[in-house]
C-alpha cells in the first residue's frame, strides 16, 4: 500500500525516496545486497550529489515539456483563428520545399544538364532523320528500285488489266464521249 509520505511522481526531485529515506538506506542494502554506490564505485556523498543533480535536471525537463506543450497549444489556437488548416499548412510547406529545391545548386546543375542533353538528342534525331530521308531518295533513284517498281507496275497491269480512267466510267458514259 501507498503511504501518505510516498511521492509517486516520476519527475519529482524526490523520486526514489520513500518517507525521507533513500533506496540505499533501505534494509536490503544492509543485508549484503550491492548498493548503487558500491556498483558504480562512487562514494555515498558523490552518489547523493549526482542523484540530486539528476533530480534537478529531470525537473527542468518536465518544466520544459510543460512550456513546450503550452506553446504548441497557443500556436494551434493562433493557426485556427487565422484559418490555417492542416491542408493549407501542408500546401505551404510543399510550396516552400519545392522552391528550396529549385533554388538549390544541385537542381540547377541537373536542369542545365538535362537541357543540354535534350538539345543534343534533338539535333542527333534531326540528323538521323535527314540521313534516312536522303538514303530513301537515293534508294528510290537506284536501278534496283526502278527495276522493282517496273515489275510491280507490270504485275498491276496484268492483275487489273489495261483499265484507265475511261474504264472506270459507267457503260452509258463510255458510249457517249
Amino acid at each position: 500500500m501507498e503511504s501518505a509520505g510516498q511521492d509517486i511522481n516520476l519527475n519529482s526531485p524526490s523520486k526514489g525516496l520513500i518517507m525521507g529515506t533513500s533506496l540505499s538506506d533501505s534494509p536490503a542494502g544492509a543485508a549484503g545486497v550491492a548498493t548503487p554506490c558500491a556498483l558504480s564505485g562512487l562514494s555515498q556523498e558523490e552518489h547523493e550529489e549526482l542523484t540530486l543533480e539528476l533530480s534537478k535536471v529531470e525537473e527542468e525537463i518536465h518544466t520544459l515539456r510543460q512550456v513546450l506543450a503550452a506553446k504548441e497549444k497557443h500556436a494551434g489556437d493562433l493557426k485556427r483563428r487565422l484559418g490555417l488548416t492542416p491542408l493549407e499548412e501542408l500546401k505551404q510547406n510543399l510550396t516552400r520545399s519545392w522552391h528550396d529545391v529549385q533554388a538549390s545548386s544541385a537542381y540547377k546543375k541537373t536542369q542545365e544538364t538535362l537541357t543540354q542533353a535534350s538539345q543534343r538528342t534533338s539535333a542527333a534525331l534531326s540528323t538521323v532523320g535527314t540521313v534516312i530521308s536522303r538514303k530513301f531518295g537515293d534508294m528510290r533513284n537506284s536501278p534496283t528500285f526502278r527495276s522493282f517498281e517496273d515489275k510491280v507496275g507490270s504485275m498491276k497491269y496484268k492483275v487489273v488489266g489495261g483499265v484507265s480512267d475511261e474504264g472506270l466510267r459507267s457503260p452509258s458514259e463510255q458510249s457517249h464521249p
